[in-house]
């Protein structure tokens, strides 16, 4: 018989203090590899959790400079480089001239780079995920509270964290399978 492979240990709690509070027991019991999902967000849940991963700044900043970069190289190659016209004794490389489409590319270019960068960051689009597996996570767009212990943890141990998550009093807990 072949086992199903394990994705964590899923436990679930009636309120959003429980959830926060287990979140941070969790957390200092050494456990890095966890999530929780809740039907709003709630303040603090991330911190508890140690997610502290602020990427997408960078990537808005670096899709920023690329922009205006291309803006103004864009302009500079066309006005003095391919088509080099002297219109009323203006010079080629006009500087001035060039502000305009220079920031609205770097807006451009930030703000598409904001969208891709978050939706890549966050693993979107997603439609499947394994913890969709449980019945009960249904509920999580609801009123209830889940918390996730994954099995790549290194500190994963199946009866270990099943007994660790029992002792936070969830209203249930349930494997999931891959």
């Amino acid at each position: 018989m072949k086992r199903e492979r394990i994705y964590g240990i899923m436990a679930e709690f009636d309120s959003p203090t429980a959830l926060v509070e287990a979140a941070r027991l969790t957390h200092q019991a050494g456990y890095n590899k966890i999530d929780a999902y809740s039907p709003f967000p709630i303040e603090g849940l991330a911190e508890e959790i140690g997610f502290h991963r602020d990427e997408v700044p960078l990537v808005v900043l670096i899709g920023g400079i690329v922009g205006g970069l291309t803006g103004y190289l864009m302009q500079y190659w066309m006005s003095a480089v391919a088509y080099p016209l002297n219109i009323g004794g203006k010079p080629a490389h006009s500087w001035p001239a060039f502000i305009v489409i220079t920031f609205e590319m770097t807006i451009l270019f930030a703000g598409v780079s904001a969208v891709l960068g978050m939706l890549a960051l966050n693993g979107l689009p997603m439609p499947y995920h394994p913890v969709f597996n449980v019945p009960r996570f249904a509920l999580a767009s609801k009123d209830r509270f889940f918390l996730i212990v994954f099995s790549s943890d290194q500190k994963y141990d199946p009866a270990g964290t099943r007994d660790f998550l029992a002792g936070l009093h969830p209203r249930s807990l349930s494997e999931v399978p891959s």
